[in-house]
């Protein structure tokens, strides 16, 4: 049978979707995005993914940075490398949008089959929650402290409940009041936000630079190597592989005639600019005071450092900054759950994520013990599928120049990505080898105490955390070898 739209069976005549203007709701689903209706431009993707980034949940990966025993001076250039690198591989994504006008895990039904996809998608939208859920938690935790600064109220969620959970909800409604509106209203508040927000975070921190124990930072010592290597794959893991399989989601509307290296170029610069000044400034926090990096509450940064009114201010902007990361998110996973099969509208879709993450954040607020174990814990584990689907969706893009629209719909036996009994093995089998292969040096460990060490910890790619690496290399040779040769036939 096969899907319409918006992923429901098809039954009877639609009207065809359209992109919606600025006060309409998107009505488009994952279906491709007619060529006329395609005028975006990577400037559009620069103010989109600069937007995104400004939030403050740059400033926790920057502590953990410090926790790690790095330098603020090598957190900084640890930043640069992984938040423009990483953000250049959803640059590269962001290609396979502009040429099929789908998205990211749309397009994806071709590389896997229609059934094989199921895997990989599951994963980029259990990501995408997750990442609401830390968005929406700190979110939480900025209203908690500011509630705590002006009122005397405690300074964590679980001794302010009620104000956690007001905080929350807020959140959540001015969420889903954007991400509801879809593509044209994300474009014109990511644009205007970049310049209002950024300006008003430029300030903030430099009052911050004005004002820190810069002594405090300069006797910090430096880590070696591996701490340098581990570094680079949390900073990784934490910005751009999170994003990777939402590369095209907004690129989907990107003029056809739009060249690949202004699209990879939007990506890496506007989303690498924003975090290395956020993870920079939370890196120098945390080295700066110990206290930092063991909080439960990672903006007690800002009650430590900030005089009352400056700090209450700041808090709101974070509030803010992190809203224009979750809603375009948010966004993305309405179009994931879509792909994943769920048969609604995309509206109806993203509330469904909504409601999701809203219950994992108040879980996270007040049951879960300290917010960086879980938090780093969290991304290193997602990085390993991700990288691992990046590694094979990068090396089939070399080949592949389009993509069948009616095929990316239909789940029947006659669909052009239906393969063997809906799976593509020269993909999905390289794909979970690859995380079989990478769990071999991995360790989890969100407490003292780790839960699973791989026989292979010990080794260098374990020690040094490149165990993401090992998944998107092992996955994309794989396919080079079993799956590529194929893919220009598969079209």
């Amino acid at each position: 049978m096969s899907e319409t739209p918006t992923g429901s069976p098809a039954a009877s005549p639609v009207e065809p979707p359209r992109a919606g203007a600025l006060g309409a709701v998107e009505q488009r689903g994952i279906e491709p995005v007619p060529v006329p209706e395609r005028r975006g431009n990577p400037l559009e993707l620069f103010w989109v993914w600069f937007a995104a980034n400004i939030s403050v949940v740059g400033m926790p990966l920057g502590v953990s940075l410090v926790a790690l025993g790095l330098s603020a001076w090598q957190a900084v250039v640890v930043a640069i490398i992984g938040s423009f690198g990483s953000f250049a591989v959803v640059g590269l994504i962001s290609i396979a949008g502009r040429r099929g006008g789908a998205p990211s895990l749309t397009l994806s039904r071709a590389v896997f089959g229609t059934r094989g996809n199921a895997g990989p998608t599951a994963v980029a939208l259990v990501s995408r929650l997750g990442w609401e859920t830390v968005n929406t938690s700190t979110a939480a935790l900025a209203i908690v402290t500011s509630v705590s600064l002006l009122a005397g109220t405690g300074g964590d969620a679980k001794s302010a409940p009620l104000v956690a959970v007001a905080g929350v909800a807020l959140f959540v409604g001015f969420t889903v009041a954007v991400s509801g509106m879809g593509h044209a209203v994300i474009l014109v508040v990511q644009k205007w936000s970049t310049w209002i927000f950024g300006a008003a975070n430029l300030l903030i921190l430099a009052y911050l630079v004005v004002n820190i124990d810069w002594a405090e930072v300069g006797r910090a010592p430096s880590g070696g190597l591996a701490a340098v290597l581990t570094g680079i794959g949390t900073i990784v893991a934490g910005t751009g592989i999170g994003w990777a399989n939402s590369g095209a989601d907004m690129a989907r509307y990107q003029a056809p005639t739009v060249r690949a290296l202004p699209l990879v170029m939007s990506a890496s610069a506007g989303a690498g600019i924003p975090l290395v000044i956020m993870i920079s400034m939370g890196s120098v926090l945390g080295a700066s005071d110990a206290a930092i990096a063991s909080s439960s509450n990672p903006l007690d940064a800002i009650r430590a450092t900030l005089p009352l009114g400056v700090a209450v201010g700041y808090l709101v902007i974070s509030f803010i900054g992190l809203l224009l990361s979750n809603h375009l998110s948010v966004y993305s996973a309405g179009l994931t759950t879509l792909t994943l099969g769920l048969r609604v509208k995309r509206v109806w879709a993203v509330i469904v994520d909504v409601v999701v993450t809203t219950i994992g954040s108040l879980l996270f607020l007040l049951v879960a013990d300290g917010f960086y174990g879980p938090f780093t814990t969290f991304i290193s584990l997602l990085a390993v599928p991700i990288s691992a689907w990046v590694g094979i969706f990068l090396v089939d893009l070399i080949r592949r120049r389009h993509y069948d629209p009616e095929g990316l719909l239909d789940l029947t036996s006659r669909g052009a990505y239906y393969y063997t009994g809906g799976v593509r093995w020269s993909a999905l089998g390289p794909w979970l080898a690859a995380i079989v292969f990478a769990a071999l040096f991995m360790q989890v460990t969100p407490g003292d105490v780790p839960w699973y060490t791989g026989p292979l910890h010990d080794t260098w790619i374990g020690v040094n955390g490149m165990a993401w690496i090992a998944a998107a290399v092992v996955g994309g040779a794989l396919y080079a070898v079993f799956g590529l040769r194929s893919a220009a036939g598969d079209e």
